[in-house]
């Protein structure tokens, strides 16, 4: 679904990304794993448009789509949660749901409040009133409601109770049981373990291991070296 191959990313004349692959199939969750400052944020906003890779290709569904406006990629299927959640403080979570309706039949509000039930408790409230847990449903609800084939994640549950995370950690369960795939970033290892498949674990812009949760499981020196657990 998602091929990432040999991307080289820059902020100005800063060289972020180094030689960065990855990749994601349909139906996968697959986390991006490191720690604060390592180039996962780097890589999200790479994929969706927003920080075009100078180097290197990304293609989704078999197209090329490297340099794509991020409007055109969530055309295409694409949506990004970003780490600081930017919803619509001044806007109800209703209004905050309408502007991103693309007006098909695959997610509408009912549904996004039928995933996230406290949602709809609470769907007049301005959202910049609305707890952590509360804003992080709503940008993930209001990515869902642009019908996403693949949702890039980015830190979902930084800031978040431990509570509040196991119940997002369901959530996001039930989306990938919904068919929709999964790009993850996370500093948080434990709650990413419990949710994804396949690995890559970034620092310093640069991907240092790949595998199966499993192999990184096993892995003391990657686990030590790049993940402090």
């Amino acid at each position: 679904m998602l091929s990432v191959k040999a991307v080289h990313t820059y902020y100005g004349m800063s060289h972020i990304l180094f030689d960065v692959s990855l990749s994601v199939s349909r139906g996968e969750i697959v986390g991006l794993l490191g720690r604060n400052g390592a180039g996962k944020s780097t890589t999200m906003r790479t994929i969706a448009g927003l920080t075009p890779p100078r180097q290197g290709e990304i293609t989704f569904n078999g197209e090329s789509v490297a340099g794509a406006n991020c409007y055109v990629l969530v055309r295409r299927g694409i949506s990004y949660v970003p780490d600081d959640r930017r919803v619509f403080a001044d806007l109800s979570v209703d209004d905050n749901l309408d502007i991103t309706f693309r007006r098909n039949d695959a997610w509408g509000k009912d549904r996004v409040y039928g995933l996230f039930p406290a949602l709809g408790e609470i769907k007049g409230r301005r959202a910049g009133l609305l707890s952590g847990g509360e804003q992080q449903m709503l940008a993930i609800g209001r990515a869902l409601m642009t019908s996403p084939d693949l949702l890039l994640l980015d830190e979902p549950t930084e800031g978040l109770a431990p509570l509040i995370v196991r119940d997002l950690e369901l959530q996001i369960l039930k989306l990938r049981d919904a068919g929709i795939s999964m790009l993850l970033s996370e500093q948080n290892i434990k709650s990413a373990m419990r949710l994804i498949e396949r690995a890559y674990v970034i620092d310093n812009g640069r991907i240092r291991f790949e595998g199966t949760v499993a192999e990184l499981e096993a892995n003391e020196e990657v686990k030590k070296k790049y993940l402090m657990v």
